[in-house]
């Protein structure tokens, strides 16, 4: 089957869609299909073979995060031209609300046409703001897709309509095993995080309260950071005598993030919410972490009601300090819970996910000729319409939500 595949964020910024884009695409390829991505990213990213760039992307704020998208003249060009040449059997969009290249592709394409929600929140003013364009482009879609409840419940709430609940997927072998990044651990003493450090939602601070609680009274204590933001920032928001004793890797290649797994006695997902699925536990669960997940609603689902990772009150630094300390002191209770983890992420792995998704391809282009480029959307005439819109998508929403560069 020929996949027309599109990523709304940016390539080359590491980010939950966009793995989630990346694996998927590959388990595809290896499965035999024809698999051709579209994403925003810089003229000068390297680009695996199959990623077509939709032009450069631009910040502008979402679901609590920044995220970067690519709208205009030349976004809306590149992705009529890819459509016109790929002859795709099926266009697979996701974030098709996302006021990026997804939307786009919508606007442009006529056939089978599935789409992927993975966001969730209680609310959304950009939805609100930009309702009445995006409805043109979602009444296309055949096939939807939610990768957990919450956002399922997210697209039922917001936008109207149904969707077949297929998770996230992780290449589990990819993460089973890897030698511990040199100088650390485990050693019993070594809690980790992964995640964006400078978004709040991610939780790093809290994490940062609860390590300040224990190391004084935990000599052994160190704490191992990964991931994209300002370590100077981070090491400040911590006691300068306890500062050697965190290490801050800042953004990881995808070997030493795998490394980093295997690096540490506890991982550390302390998320205060916004999160639909939690792919950073998926990973952690392959490579047989114990992990130690905030209380919201999508990890408490990835990890059995705590069954393969314990969990601790939401935000809450004291409940953190307290849980990990129980676990850092009870090697038994690590070793259970990281056989539970590899047991139940078993259920995500790409190549039982991959197999569902194309089930959903299958049911939506059953006698259909596959997909074209519409060379006039709607009745309007021409890219220009199709580039213009998007543009007062893209203005309206930064206008309401407090500007972007």
């Amino acid at each position: 089957m020929r996949v027309g595949m599109v990523c709304p964020y940016s390539w080359d910024v590491p980010g939950g869609v966009m793995a989630h884009v990346r694996d998927l695409s590959e388990a595809l390829i290896e499965d035999g299909h024809q698999v051709s991505v579209m994403a925003p990213a810089a003229e000068d990213a390297h680009l695996p073979y199959y990623v077509t760039s939709a032009g450069r992307a631009v910040p502008v704020p979402y679901n609590g995060s920044v995220a970067r998208l690519a709208f205009g003249f030349l976004s809306a060009g590149r992705v009529r031209r890819w459509l016109a040449e790929g002859r795709f059997d099926v266009l697979h969009v996701h974030e098709p609300s996302v006021p990026s290249v997804g939307l786009l592709a919508c606007w442009a394409a006529e056939g089978p046409i599935v789409a992927t929600f993975h966001a969730s929140f209680p609310r959304s003013r950009a939805l609100s703001v930009s309702a009445p364009v995006l409805q043109t482009a979602l009444e296309k879609i055949t096939g939807r897709i939610a990768v957990s409840d919450a956002a399922r419940k997210t697209l039922v709430e917001h936008i109207g309509g149904d969707a077949v609940l297929i998770p996230n997927g992780v290449t589990v072998g990819r993460y089973a095993e890897a030698e511990p990044l040199e100088g650390w651990g485990p050693d019993g003493g070594v809690i980790g995080f992964l995640g964006r450090m400078d978004e709040p939602r991610k939780g790093l601070p809290v994490l940062l309260d609860a390590f300040t609680r224990l190391a004084p009274e935990r000599p052994g204590l160190r704490l191992l950071v990964a991931g994209p933001g300002d370590a100077g920032e981070v090491l400040g928001k911590v006691p300068a005598a306890l500062r050697d004793r965190v290490g801050v890797l800042g953004m990881v290649s995808e070997e030493d993030k795998v490394r980093a797994y295997h690096s540490v006695d506890v991982f550390c997902a302390p998320n205060t919410g916004g999160e639909s699925f939690g792919i950073v536990l998926a990973e952690a669960m392959a490579a047989g972490a114990a992990i130690l997940a905030s209380d919201i609603p999508a990890f408490r689902k990835v990890l059995g009601d705590g069954a393969a990772g314990a969990l601790f009150t939401t935000g809450d630094p004291a409940s953190l300090a307290e849980a990990a300390a129980a676990l850092l002191d009870d090697p038994a209770r690590r070793a259970g819970l990281s056989e539970q983890a590899r047991q139940a992420v078993r259920a995500y792995d790409w190549s039982t996910v991959a197999r569902d998704v194309v089930r959903v391809y299958e049911t939506v282009t059953e006698g259909t000729t596959g997909v074209v480029a519409d060379e006039a959307p709607r009745g309007r005439e021409g890219s220009g319409w199709l580039a213009g819109t998007g543009a007062r998508v893209r203005d309206t929403v930064r206008s309401r939500l407090g500007g972007a560069p």
